[in-house]
């Protein structure tokens, strides 16, 4: 099941979804949020307050998804992932949450592609030499118990960024004994 990566801006590539790194009340916020919120237009803020209203706050693992509004994409899934404290307060495991509850609404809603940006390593703080394992490993798993998603892409913004996912990609393929024939680095796309 192919996961790929680039380097570019996740508000111009155009799967079925893409991954908001939200905060608890699915509004705007700073970074990748923002950015998202700014391409796809007021309708996407309305719809997190809606979601708000119904459903509550998210905590750290959970994913609410929207229409894409204005956005290449058809769908943003809202994934609020952990605010690091040190490692030692569950981070990993509310980290893989995110990114696997990402797959599993994308798949309920029988979408083929997904694309993430890296959660939780801009303001909150999560080391991107860490999350990226994990984050890798949590799709891997994710993908193979889904029936629909075929597709994930990581949309990374920067060079630090892309570099420790391609590391963390490239140990993930060298732990299966020959690889991971679907497990590829797509491009250094820099169209941003």
């Amino acid at each position: 099941m192919p996961i790929h990566l680039i380097r570019g801006d996740i508000t111009r590539v155009a799967p079925d979804a893409i991954v908001n790194a939200s905060n608890a009340d699915v509004s705007p916020g700073g970074g990748v949020s923002g950015a998202i919120h700014a391409a796809a237009g007021p309708g996407l803020a309305q719809a997190g307050a809606s979601y708000r209203r119904e459903h509550g706050p998210l905590s750290p693992g959970q994913v609410a998804i929207t229409p894409g509004f204005a956005l290449p994409a058809r769908f943003v899934i809202h994934a609020l992932g952990p605010v690091w404290h040190g490692g030692r307060a569950g981070e990993a495991d509310a980290l893989a949450s995110a990114y696997r509850n990402s797959i599993e609404v994308a798949d309920e809603y029988e979408l083929v592609s997904v694309a993430f940006p890296s959660i939780s390593t801009g303001v909150f703080g999560y080391p991107v030499t860490l999350a990226a394992p994990v984050a890798l490993d949590a799709v891997d798993a994710a993908l193979a118990a889904a029936q629909h998603v075929r597709d994930v892409t990581f949309v990374l913004f920067d060079e630090v960024t892309y570099a420790a996912y391609e590391r963390a990609l490239g140990e993930m393929e060298d732990g299966r004994r020959g690889g991971c024939a679907d497990c590829r680095v797509s491009g250094n796309d820099r169209s941003h």
